[in-house]
């Protein structure tokens, strides 16, 4: 992202030499710092006589000169960082955002060459794992892949065994009546296999992650020796980039539109952004400060040793959590951890939102409870979660069921006026990816790397929660709205198919493919 990173280097810069010393971005060396290697007249070997000589000569004449100028500009700069900030006070457009959609819309239709898909007696069982979301964009890879392979789909299995150990079934999340009927023309989906095929033997195959059409059309010769292929594994299935668009759109088409949550979890969900609706218009903040994040990516800032310590032991006994050894402070400085409640509370204030925003906290349990959701609560006191919106007896069949309850989550964070995610993860990719989808809706992605070398100059009183730091705050994030752009590629110097995984993710961004320009604009 070289439009932020540029923007926040240059602001960075202006807070002085207090700032060289901070951790996490810090740069090459300030511009008073850069020296150029002085060589010596006798080392260009040129006789006094010699023409070249002279016009050397007057070249590092103009040359000191200009440095001059510029090192003087930039005393000045020092001397007052931030002449214009005086008064800053962020617009309700800055704030808000516009609902144009930008001229953007969905795309989704498929080409004039895309076929209805043949019954060949060829099945596909799935078991979809992780929590919701990620649940959500494996079974939209695995209808594509069915797709691909000219399969029929049937209904997958959801996890029932991970962290969250939600007993849900597949219709208790969605209508899986719509699921079948809105699918008819891209993919063959069956609630069961026939009764024939209940008892063969299937081919059990981990598809590689992050694959290409051609490698399942491979992967079709399976079928030659048996008719049921069972996939232990859903998420990532498909690649991001590189795969024919009408395999893209109905990705698309599954994601958004074919999985609608089942009809109790969409009225409910309704009702919640009605009743925020009638309070004024809200942010929505995935705040990923749960025990099980805290410990998976070792981040302990701000916690006791007794917390950190307890998070360390559930990391070491947590057998497929590979990373065991972390540092913390290296985590936090590397924009690797989740803004804590007391420094997204310290970010939304530096944007410029009033005390008064209304703020929904998507999020499961907070660790350590009140004691750090007072800190964000009292920079904001209208923080509100789905248990202070609704009456008990309407929460109460989703209460024991965590997939069931994010899903009202998503819902809320979609519909929001403005999304913010602490950190990135599963659902705040899938929901930036459908807000861009609907409009490009204004989602915030703070640039926790920068932001933690502001909070450490708050905290070390080299910097006041003011003026100055809203300017750096809202200049470091000018480009990390939502605003519309074309999906993130690998990134530099990434090789062989370590390169995948470093790409931004179809489901977070599905530009150019499943959202055009209008042609009006």
């Amino acid at each position: 992202m070289s439009a932020p990173n540029h923007t926040k280097s240059a602001a960075l810069q202006n807070i002085g030499t207090s700032s060289s010393k901070t951790f996490g971005l810090t740069m090459a060396g300030s511009w008073r710092d850069r020296r150029f290697p002085a060589r010596s007249p006798a080392s260009f070997r040129f006789s006094p006589s010699s023409s070249l000589f002279y016009l050397i000569l007057v070249l590092l004449a103009i040359f000191t000169v200009a440095l001059f100028l510029s090192q003087r500009q930039i005393s000045a700069v020092d001397r007052d960082p931030l002449p214009h900030t005086a008064h800053f006070q962020a617009s309700e457009e800055q704030l808000w955002g516009s609902s144009l959609g930008y001229g953007y819309h969905p795309c989704v239709k498929p080409t004039s060459r895309y076929s209805v898909p043949q019954d060949l007696g060829r099945y596909i069982t799935v078991r979809s794992n992780g929590g919701l979301n990620q649940m959500r964009t494996g079974i939209s890879d695995m209808v594509a892949v069915a797709r691909l392979m000219n399969a029929t789909l049937v209904i997958p299995q959801l996890d029932k065994r991970s962290f969250w150990q939600d007993s849900s079934t597949f219709e208790d999340i969605f209508d899986e009546a719509y699921f079948i009927e809105s699918l008819k023309g891209d993919v063959q989906v069956v609630r069961g296999l026939p009764k024939e095929l209940e008892s063969v033997p299937r081919a059990r195959k981990h598809f590689t992650s992050w694959s290409g059409a051609g490698y399942y059309e491979e992967m079709a010769r399976i079928f030659k020796d048996y008719k049921v292929i069972h996939v232990p594994k859903s998420d990532s299935r498909l690649a991001n980039n590189d795969l024919p668009l009408d395999i893209q759109r109905l990705r698309c088409r599954t994601l958004y539109q074919a999985l609608r949550f089942a009809t109790p979890i969409e009225t409910l969900g309704k009702k919640l952004v009605a009743r925020l609706r009638s309070k004024g218009r809200y942010i929505a903040l995935h705040l990923r400060y749960e025990k099980d994040m805290l410990s998976f990516t070792g981040c302990t800032y701000g916690l006791t040793n007794q917390e950190a310590e307890e998070l360390k032991a559930m990391r070491e006994n947590t057998n497929h959590w590979k990373l065991k050894d972390i540092n913390s402070m290296e985590q936090r400085y590397g924009g690797l951890c989740p803004l804590t409640p007391k420094e997204v509370g310290i970010f939304l204030k530096a944007l410029g939102y009033p005390k008064s925003t209304w703020i929904y906290l998507a999020a499961g349990e907070i660790y350590g409870g009140d004691t750090y959701i007072a800190d964000l609560r009292s920079q904001f006191p209208n923080l509100v979660t789905k248990e202070m919106l609704v009456q008990k007896k309407e929460l109460e069949k989703f209460t024991k069921h965590a997939s069931q309850a994010a899903a009202l989550d998503y819902i809320i964070s979609v519909e929001s006026d403005v999304f913010v995610p602490s950190y990135t993860g599963n659902m705040a990719r899938a929901v930036e990816g459908h807000r861009r989808f609907l409009g490009h809706r204004k989602t915030i992605n703070p640039d926790r790397k920068g932001l933690v070398e502001l909070f450490d100059l708050i905290e070390k009183g080299e910097m006041e929660d003011g003026p100055q730091l809203s300017s750096l705050v809202s200049q470091m994030h000018k480009y990390r709205q939502g605003t519309p752009r074309k999906r993130y590629g690998s990134l530099p110097g990434s090789k062989g198919r370590a390169r995948l995984r470093t790409e931004e993710s179809f489901y977070e961004n599905p530009l150019p493919e499943c959202i055009c320009l209008s042609k009006k604009h």
